[in-house]
């Protein structure tokens, strides 16, 4: 609830899974800043996410019950959230265009492959619109996106490498044709955190 008892609002629609950055408290006071899917509200329930694994934002989750989760279109920052351990002294990233301070319940839970999984109620209550801009449609910006979703699916039982592989390779041509100084340094970044020669 915020501070007069009112629930916030998400400062942006979400539609299918909405890709976005979530800082989340460490032990160590420092805000650790991963990706974070966003599931769209449905009937049953509102906004939701899952954490993959006994990663950083599945414990900050379970001990601190919240997070902020940021909307940017920084390709750098996406691909170093995703792909490294990056921590910050303060919750809310400079590229970010909107945040939504969050808490969190873990509504239900389960195992894939030998992968568990929980999915969390994002309840939202504070958010803040920190720059109104124009979307425009780079596929640089996308390839980034989806390069970075298919690298952080290497080496998963349930995955084929060859496969991902191969959409790596694709998604490195797009960037490398469509984008801009941003995606590709996004790129350098991901072919180093996941030592690839795409």
């Amino acid at each position: 609830m915020g501070e007069n008892g009112d629930t916030a609002e998400w400062p942006v629609e979400l539609r299918g899974v909405t890709e976005s950055v979530v800082t989340t408290l460490g032990p160590n006071g420092r805000w650790n800043v991963a990706a974070l899917g966003l599931f769209e509200p449905t009937d049953r329930n509102g906004v939701t996410a899952r954490t993959w694994g006994r990663t950083r934002t599945w414990r900050n989750f379970t001990e601190r019950e919240g997070g902020y989760v940021q909307f940017t279109r920084d390709p750098v920052d996406f691909v170093d959230a995703a792909c490294s351990v990056r921590e910050e002294d303060d919750p809310v990233l400079d590229s970010a265009d909107a945040w939504v301070r969050v808490e969190v319940d873990a509504v239900e839970e389960g195992v894939e492959g030998d992968t568990q999984w929980v999915e969390w109620a994002l309840s939202p209550v504070e958010s803040a619109v920190e720059r109104r801009v124009v979307p425009t449609t780079n596929r640089g910006y996308y390839a980034v996106v989806e390069a970075t979703v298919a690298a952080s699916r290497l080496d998963v039982p349930s995955y084929d490498d060859e496969t991902l592989r191969e959409r790596l390779a694709y998604f490195a041509d797009v960037v490398e044709r469509c984008g801009g100084e941003r995606e590709r340094e996004a790129l350098d970044r991901l072919r180093a955190y996941t030592d690839l020669s795409v």
